[in-house]
Formats: C-alpha cells, structure tokens, sequence
C-alpha cells in the first residue's frame, strides 16, 4: 500500500479501511482497476461502500479529463500552425472581409479543442468534492465534550455553499428574447419563438442541471383558492364591460385566459368551471403539488412545456380541442445539463409589469428585487425611441436599483442584422452597413438613456451597457462573425458571473481557515503568547467597530434631514399630486381603470401601458428626498461596500500581527478567513434589509390608504366615479400624518438594520478571537494531513499570473478576483475589460 491509497481513503472518510486495504496491497495502480466484487470483499460495510464507489468515480473521471487535457494541449501546439494556414487567405480568397476569414477560423476548431473549455469546471468539481469529504471527516472526529470542538463543528457545518446570480430578462412580445436566451445558453429549440401572435406569459427560470443528462421543467401553480377568486373577477369585469370588448385590454385578458383553459366552455356557465374534469391533464394543480416534466431531448421538452407558458391570441383557430394551462401557472423553471454559462447563474424571462394575480405578483417582486443584472430586449429598429422597452425600464427601476440588488442594465437591441435593401448590395456592403447601424443605434440609447431622470437617480452612466446582437447571424455566420454578433459577448459576462461566484472558492477558503485553527490550537508553541495576541486584536477590533457605529451614526443623520425634507414636499404637493391622479383621462374610461385600482390597493397593472400605482404617487417625494442618499449608503456594487465602505475597511490587520507573532499564524490566517466571511455575509445581509427599509416608505403609505380604498372600492352604478374620487380625497387628506408616519418607520428599520449589524459583527469576532486565544486545544485530532491536502486546493484556486492573489479576496469581500483568463483583475474591471474588445468605440465611457 502507498501513500496516495492511505491519503485518499483519509479524504474520503474511509480511515477504518486503511488497514484492510494495507493487508490486500492496493497500491495506486491497483486502484483503479478494483471491480465491483473486489470493493465488496474490501469494503464490508453498504454505507462506506457507496461512498467509496462514488469517489473512486470521480477520481477515474479526474484521470481522464488530465488524459484530455494533455492531449488537448499536444493538439493544440500542433494545430496552431494548421489554423494559422486554414485562415490566410488564397488567390480566390482576395475578395474575403478580414471578418469572414475569423469566421471561417473559428469554425475549423477541433471538437478537443473546444472542449478545453470545460476543463476547468470539472476540476473545480472535484476539487469541491473532495474537500468536502476531509471536512466531513474531520468533523466526526471531534468531540462535542468541550467549547472549541463545538464551535468548530458548527463553523464547518455553516460553511458557504452554493450562491447563484440572477439575471433579469424583460423585453415586449416579438423583440426576440427567446431566440437571444437560446442562442446565449447554445440551446436552440429550448425556448418556444417565432409566432408573432404568441407570447411567454409566465416567468420562467433557466438554470443548469449538473446531476442528470436529461432535460427538466418543474411548474409551479397558483392555489385552486386563487384560480377562484380570478374566476370571481373574470365574471364581474365580463358583466360590466359587455359593451367594451374593443377598448378594454383588461377585459381581453380575462377572455383570452379563459378560452385558453375552457375553449368555448366559459361561456355557458361560469357555475361549473372549478370542476375537477377540467384539470384531469394536470392532477398537481388540485393536489397543490409541483408538475416534474423529464426528456431525453431538448426538442421533447420544448413541445412539452409550451402550453404551460405561451399564450396565443390565436389559439381558438384550429386549436378547438387544445388546452393551454398557463394561466394556471405561477412559475416554470427549466434545467439544462450540464450547462457551462448557468453553472452558478439563473436566467430569468419576466413579464414585464408583474402580475394580477397577488401570488404571481409577490413572487415576480422578489426575483425582480434580487437580480444583480437585469437585460431590456428590444427590437433594434427604433430602439432609442422605443416606447414600451423605456416603460418597462422606467416601471422596475426603484424595485432594482434602491429597492433591489441590481449593478447592471444591458439594453440588448435585437435582429441587428436586419438592414433595408439589402438585395442589391454586396456580402461586404451589408456588413458595414450592419456595423454602421449598430454603432449609430448605441449612440442613439446611450443618449436616451442619459434623458431618463427616472431611472438615473438609481443608476450610474457606468452601469447601463448597450449590446446590438444578432441571433441569426450568430448561428449562421452569413455577414457577421460571431464576435461581432455580441452574442459572445454576453456569454462571457455570464461566464464572469459564474466564474466570480464559485461555491469552490468560498468552501476552500473557509476550511482552510478551519483547519488553520484546530492545528494551531493543537500547538504549544503559542501559549506563551496568547494573552498578548488576545489584548491586541480585542484592542484592534473595539477601534474598529467604533469606526463602523460613528458612520452609522452620521449615516442615520444625513437621512433623518433627507426624510424631513421630504415630508414638508409631500404635505405641500400632495393635493396637487391627487388631482392630476384623480381627473385624468375621459370619465367613462378611467371610471374602469380607478375601479380597478381601488380594488387592487392602489396598484392596477394594465395588460399594456404603464404600471398605476398611486401609493408611490404620494410617496413620491419622500422617495426623491433619499435616493440619491441611500444609493450613496446602500450601493448595489458590491465593492464599493454599504456606509461609504466602512464594514469592507474593517480589519483585525492580521498579516502584519502574523509578521509579529510567527507561532500564532495558524489561529491568525483563521481569523483572516473569518473576517472575510463575516463581512461578505453582512454585505449580503444588506443587501436583503436594505430593500425593506427602502420599500417601508410606500408600503407604510399603502397600509394607511387601505382602509380609504375599501371604501371607495364599495360604489357602484350611477355616480360611482364621483363617490370612488371624494372617498379617496378625503381619506388622504384626514392622513396628513401619513407622510410623517412613513419617515418614522423608516428610521426605524434603518436603526434596526445598523444595530443589528453591529450586534452580529462584534458577536462573531469577538467569538472567533475568543476560541483562538482563550480555550484549551488538547482534545483536537491531528489535522496536519488534512490541512496540507487543503492548503493545496486553496494555492490551485488562489494561484495567478503573479501568484500574488489571496483566495480571501476572490471570495468577493472586498476586492473580488476571477479565475479567468484575466485572473488578478476585479469582477468590475473584467467586465470593463469583456465589454472594451473587439475595437467597439461606442463602449468607450459605458
């Protein structure tokens, strides 16, 4: 037996079995080619057994892919010189763009070649593996006698996993989403396009399955108690809008979710409709159960899903016996195998103003609210004066940017290919006409978007990048190579996404940290010391945190002044505010249209238009008072850190205390893994409280209006929109107080959220320096081996160009670094750097 054989059975837990396979002499070699029947006599126990198959599994699979990669890399020296002659052109090529002879290239890749693409998320995986297995053993191993190896077992338990990104896609129906989602992920047929009477109507989540070969949709539906009270609204708009069929999108919507459901049926009865035999297709929705749809095949899956997401104004006309169960649905999520670009990231279709339907609505919030990125699909043609794609934008804005997580806004203008009188012209012609186009279109939006106050007082110049792709050309290479299609483009930003978010880095870096402790714990040779190193870190970090509450403080002022400001702006403004909202329009139209918002809590969300919500009306100087203030305090750019970065500048300074005390490295290199945690883990924390302190203004309006709209919400017949605009007047104007209530509720929550986060901040450090420093360590198992085993990891993934990146800083705390083929740069210059290629004067100031 060798020590490769005794190091992987300590990995893997499996250290009982250490002496049976010394007995049998399974070397490495041997290793390897162990059968079934083999691995029963060594390994008598069922449970280890499986665990030892799994990770010998994966280890054959690690050998291959070294196998690959070294061939790869033989390939590739000796293609590059084939590529080289593939491309340059020959005597009937002279006629060639520069651009066409890339195309070519790129198409003349080996599959290896290609493949070297995928290495490196396979090694990650193993990686992850296989120190999750030393962690877990090594938490058996302690006791749960003393203080510290309870601490440390739950330190190991509590380490971060997986964390995923959310990207947001919005776009009107036949700009092009679905083709730009398929060919960015290269799955071409997953997403249902191509009619223009079709539209997605529900979200739907598109994320990698890592575990299976096959494709995936899980529906979730709506409760049978929500489908009834839609029935009950449905009914109720039918029968007081008979005679307005051609001007109520309201009423089209309620006819076009019933036909899709019923056919023809609804129209007999609406007595019968919750009767089971019209949900025989789909048992789950009356068992509140989720639908697992399961293929072989991308194709197979599509054809399965579409009536689950698509509606069709159309449907009726040779579709008679068909159901489309959509409306039935709140959410569908698609998983992909073993997709490269959704590894740690979500893509996400939205509709565009939320939902009806109080269920779909809450959960379309909370996932517009979380996405760091969020795409605007519009057609390129007229896209800087594109009405609707602006609306969209404009209605999400607060949920995003101060009420959300967002740090990006890609306005994509689809069909960039598309260019007028093209059949007269040549290959080389359209190509610069296409470009032309496209960068006069980027100029265009930029402007545009530079005219939106609304949406500037959330977002930065920076933070809006405009792409003009091509879905058509990417797959085709007709005129455009793929890079300049900027479908790569977008596919790098969400492989920095995946790469910047790894749940292997952070993993990595906390049981490095872990180990770090127990092993110095067991030394002695810092007992000397110890009261030393303790008085000097608690001395650091009481100067620390007093650094952290006198921000907190200033911060509390500055909003507290902001805040009265704008309470004096809204009890100035707020009669006018209601009588534009109260006397706009024609009477017989907005009579529905007020109707509808006094029975929705001051909110309608019209099937087309813009979003109506008078709560944010008369919340809205409030909201202008702090929203400069609180996108200075509460950044969504992770790097320039919450209040003016003070938790990211807190610091134990334990490299230059390890310089002082060399025998307490290993207690100190833990403490420096603790920080970084604690402070990525309040940084996100943040990012969660924040919205609901942000969001407290006009939710504090809508509770105080509530009452108000339940009366109005009580008139009917002659005379109703008069009493329907007196009731609201006059419930607003006896809550004057309403504004002064909403700024007290916010401080609230902002004092809230700042003591909690000291509290939290100083618990953990103070509990982290305490068991370094002040218990006993005697009981601890050796780690040396385990330690040394993740200390390689931790090098691997840390290692750079330079070899001057500290995994620490990749974890995202401060400074977040990569492993990319830019490695050593931030999240935010990669980016930069992604969008800046391909000599793109228009992304110049992006």
């Amino acid at each position: 037996m060798d020590d490769f054989v005794r190091n992987k059975l300590v990995e893997w837990g499996l250290s009982e079995w250490v002496e049976k396979f010394k007995d049998e002499q399974i070397d490495a070699e041997s290793l390897y080619e162990l059968d079934d029947r083999e691995i029963e006599n060594l390994i008598t126990k069922a449970g280890p057994r499986v665990k030892f198959r799994k990770r010998l599994k994966l280890l054959k699979g690690k050998q291959e892919h070294e196998e690959v990669a070294g061939l790869v890399q033989y390939e590739q020296e000796h293609e590059e010189a084939a590529d080289v002659v593939q491309v340059l052109p020959s005597t009937s090529d002279t006629g060639k763009r520069k651009s066409d002879l890339q195309s070519d290239a790129s198409r003349l890749q080996s599959p290896a070649k290609r493949q070297r693409q995928s290495l490196p998320g396979f090694a990650e995986s193993i990686i992850l593996s296989d120190v999750k297995s030393i962690m877990t053993f090594v938490h058996e191993r302690l006791n749960e006698q003393d203080k510290l190896s309870a601490f440390l077992k739950k330190k190991i338990s509590d380490l971060e996993t997986d964390k995923r990104e959310l990207v947001g896609v919005f776009g009107k129906t036949g700009a092009g989403k679905s083709s730009l989602i398929n060919a960015i992920i290269e799955e071409k047929n997953l997403l249902p396009s191509g009619s223009i009477n079709a539209c997605t109507s529900v979200m739907i989540k598109l994320e990698a399955k890592t575990h299976s070969s096959k494709y995936e949709a899980e529906i979730e539906f709506i409760t049978k108690e929500e489908w009834r009270d839609e029935l009950w609204s449905f009914r109720q708009l039918l029968d007081n809008n008979k005679n307005q069929e051609k001007e109520d999108d309201d009423y089209h919507d309620a006819v076009e979710k019933l036909s899709a459901l019923y056919g023809q049926e609804w129209k007999k009865s609406f007595e019968n409709l919750m009767e089971n035999k019209y949900f025989k297709e789909i048992p789950e929705f009356l068992q509140s159960r989720r639908k697992i749809l399961t293929c072989e095949s991308v194709n197979e899956l599509s054809a399965q899903f579409v009536k689950y997401t698509r509606s069709d104004s159309k449907q009726g006309e040779g579709n008679e016996g068909k159901k489309w169960f959509w409306p039935l649905v709140k959410c569908v999520t698609v998983r992909v195998p073993n997709n490269p670009f959704l590894q740690h990231v979500t893509l996400v279709d939205l509709p565009g103003n939320g939902d009806c339907n109080k269920s779909r609505d809450q959960m379309w919030k909370g996932i517009v609210g979380e996405c760091s990125t969020v795409w605007i699909v519009t057609e390129i043609n007229r896209a800087a004066s594109e009405k609707e794609a602006w609306e969209i934008l404009e209605s999400v804005s607060s949920l995003i940017g101060n009420g959300g997580e967002c740090q990006q806004i890609h306005f994509i203008c689809t069909k960039s290919d598309l260019v007028d009188d093209s059949d007269d012209l040549s290959s080389a012609d359209i190509h610069d006409r296409i470009v032309k186009r496209n960068m006069q279109a980027k100029g265009e939006v930029k402007k545009a978007f530079n005219k939106r106050t609304k949406i500037n007082k959330h977002f930065t110049d920076d933070s809006f990048k405009v792409f003009t792709v091509s879905s058509r050309e990417f797959l085709k290479g007709k005129h455009l190579s793929p890079e300049e299609t900027e479908i790569t483009k977008l596919q790098g930003f969400l492989q920095v996404l995946n790469d910047c978010h790894s749940e292997t880095v952070n993993y990595v870096n906390g049981a490095y940290g872990i180990l770090s402790l127990i092993q110095g714990a067991n030394s002695r040779g810092v007992d000397s010391k110890k009261g030393e190193v303790f008085a000097e870190l608690e001395r650091i970090m009481n100067l620390q945190l007093e650094n952290v509450r006198k921000e907190m403080e200033e911060t509390f002022t500055a909003f507290e002044k902001c805040l009265n400001d704008g309470v004096e702006k809204s009890k100035g403004s707020y009669g006018e505010k209601l009588k534009n909202f109260l006397y706009r329009g024609k009477n017989s139209g907005f009579c529905r249209v007020l109707k509808c918002v006094v029975e929705n809590g001051g909110v309608h969300k019209p099937k087309k238009g813009t979003l109506i919500n008078l709560n944010m009306k008369l919340a809205s100087c409030l909201t202008d008072s702090i929203d400069e203030k609180f996108r200075e305090i509460f950044p969504n750019d992770s790097e320039c850190g919450a209040f003016n970065g003070v938790i990211n500048e807190f610091s134990l300074n334990t490299d230059s205390l390890i310089e002082k005390y060399k025998s307490a490295e290993l207690q100190l290199r833990f403490l420096r893994t603790e920080e970084e945690k604690i402070k990525a883990k309040l940084n996100r924390m943040m990012r969660k409280q924040k919205k609901r302190v942000y969001s407290s203004l006009t939710e504090t309006i809508e509770d105080i209006m509530e009452e108000g709209y339940k009366k109005a919400a009580e008139f009917e017949g002659e005379g109703m929109l008069y009493w329907m605009r007196e009731t609201i007047k006059n419930h607003v104007h006896s809550k004057k107080d309403m504004f002064e209530q909403a700024k007290n509720t916010m401080l609230e929550k902002l004092h809230s959220l700042m003591v909690n986060i000291l509290e939290i901040l100083e618990k953990i450090m103070k509990e982290s320096i305490e068991s370094s420093f002040k218990t006993d360590g005697s009981l601890l198992p050796d780690v040396s081996t385990e330690l040394e085993m993740v200390k390689k990891y931790y090098d691997q993934l840390a290692a750079t160009p330079d070899d001057e990146t500290s995994l620490g800083r990749q974890a995202g705390v401060v400074d977040p670094k990569c492993r990319t083929q830019t490695q050593g740069m931030n999240s935010k210059a990669l980016i930069s750097a992604l969008f800046a290629g391909t000599g793109n004067q228009a992304y110049k100031g992006n």
